[in-house]
């Protein structure tokens, strides 16, 4: 969860919260299918579509948008078909368009034998309108992102608080107030219904587990089996999770430092973890002073290694980029890589996940809070306590208001497999074994160890990605053990190799 730019309790609790979802109450038509556009799509031979939902699922017959939907056919036999398979993609913010081409990255074939289907959900990517406050925000140069002087601290509040503002100026309040996940949920459900069938099967990553999870709550009878990868700790949204994640981002960055020593062959940037991260303090020190290229100064630098943070196949691009710039000041390389991975000049995904964490739940409205909670994540979390914080406070100043969430469990749920490693720092562990909990025909698939996010199918784990194709193919789940921890356990995937 979170990053849109990077590329988710009580048993038997079957009630919602004050604020019912919306359900929609006009079926919408079939879907016309279509040659996808996308190239990676086309290739693998998907075709595309669009539907209009409403914007307001509570008033099904008021002003529409359009989600843009993909499908990957089964290859099998029809007699073998296992029906549909919904898609869920993370961020929130992220496209999911691309997710339908999962379904032949399962092992020994398993996933021939559904349709996968992608979206990209509203307000996100070539769903239209999509949501774009400012262009430029994720820019050059910006300000220390530790606010050691009150001059840095009203200059961070004074950006949020306008970005916030831009967003309530530049899109439609309307779509602004239903960007929930509970719309979402929606959304999905109206894509089932334009299929024309009674249940589906889902996989979902990161904030994608938690559209699964409220999907399941509330539609318990339309599922018949769940992959979720990484999940989101429903009573957490979003504050609490946010929090969370502080120390794991900082605790996987010293991880790529100490693999980083142990291919100094490759990088020649320190034989020792501690000698790696001098190496990468003093680049922060040096770019705070003068920035790389005249822009990349050291919120930039963190940005770009956001992506070592969340798996480790991000490693080896984030060390070539590291040593570029340490041993040669390779300032090109660097600002090339801030604006691949920094999403500079495209707001999409980061408006997107404002208006879904916004809104989904009430934050914290002290800034007070804010600041003294992030203070204390920052002992444990220098590099990324204070980033993280800015990334999120828009929610301060949110032009939308804020709901609150569906209580999310149900014991009608049969089948529902959990994969998660238990160093994630993204969704941390303890939310797969809070979803364990309230789905009880659940099982949890572990990594112990693992410090990936969201990494199933595209990570490189046979042992993970075996058993997620038994499940598929034969909705065979491990037996469920006593007590709150996992039912099976997985050794890591083999680390990546420099290059």
């Amino acid at each position: 969860m979170k990053r849109p730019t990077v590329t988710v309790v009580a048993v038997a609790v079957m009630a919602v919260s004050a604020v019912t979802a919306p359900a929609a109450t006009a079926a919408p038509p079939a879907i016309a299918w279509s040659a996808c556009q996308d190239p990676g799509l086309a290739a693998v031979g998907a075709q595309c579509a669009t539907l209009e939902v409403p914007v307001d699922h509570r008033r099904p017959h008021g002003r529409q948008l359009r989600i843009a939907v993909s499908r990957l056919a089964h290859k099998t036999p029809d007699s073998a078909f296992q029906g549909v398979m919904m898609t869920l993609s993370g961020g929130p913010g992220l496209p999911g368009l691309g997710m339908a081409a999962l379904g032949p990255l399962v092992p020994g074939h398993a996933g021939d034998a559904y349709d996968w289907i992608g979206f990209d959900p509203r307000g996100v990517g070539t769903s239209t309108p999509a949501l774009s406050c400012d262009r430029d925000y994720m820019d050059y140069d910006r300000p220390s992102y530790v606010p050691v002087t009150p001059q840095l601290e009203r200059a961070w509040l004074d950006r949020v608080r306008g970005y916030a503002a831009d967003c309530g100026a530049r899109n439609d309040p309307e779509l602004l107030a239903n960007m929930k996940t509970t719309d979402t949920v929606a959304d999905v459900e109206s894509i089932r219904v334009a299929l024309g069938v009674d249940r589906m099967s889902f996989y979902g990553y990161s904030y994608g587990t938690y559209v699964g999870q409220v999907y399941a709550t509330l539609h318990p009878e339309r599922v018949r089996r769940m992959v979720l990868d990484s999940s989101v700790h429903a009573r957490d949204v979003y504050y609490r999770i946010n929090l969370a994640q502080d120390a794991g981002y900082d605790r996987n960055l010293n991880a790529f430092f100490g693999w980083v020593a142990e291919h100094d062959d490759v990088y020649h940037l320190g034989r020792t973890q501690a000698a790696v991260k001098a190496v990468f303090d003093r680049q922060l020190a040096t770019l705070a002073r003068e920035p790389a290229a005249g822009v990349i100064g050291p919120d930039e630098w963190l940005d770009v290694f956001q992506l070592a943070v969340y798996r480790r196949l991000g490693w080896p691009s984030a060390a070539e980029v590291f040593a570029g710039w340490a041993g040669h000041r390779d300032g090109a390389l660097l600002k090339t890589s801030f604006e691949q991975i920094g999403g500079r000049g495209n707001d999409n995904g980061y408006a997107a996940y404002l208006a879904v964490e916004c809104t989904d739940v009430q934050s914290p409205v002290n800034w007070r809070k804010w600041r003294a909670d992030t203070w204390r994540a920052f002992t444990e979390a220098p590099y990324f306590a204070w980033q993280n914080t800015w990334f999120n406070a828009p929610c301060l100043f949110w032009p939308a208001p804020a709901g609150r969430p569906v209580t999310v469990g149900s014991d009608r749920v049969g089948s529902m497999l959990l994969v998660d490693e238990t160093l994630d720092p993204a969704t941390p562990f303890a939310g797969s074994l809070e979803t364990r909990k309230r789905f009880p025909g659940s099982a949890l698939l572990a990594v112990p160890g693992g410090i990936n996010h969201a990494s199933t199918l595209v990570g490189g784990n046979t042992c993970v990605d075996g058993k997620i194709a038994e499940y598929l193919a034969a909705g065979t789940l491990p037996a469920r053990l006593p007590g709150n921890r996992s039912d099976v356990d997985c050794p890591q995937a083999p680390p990546p190799l420099p290059g």
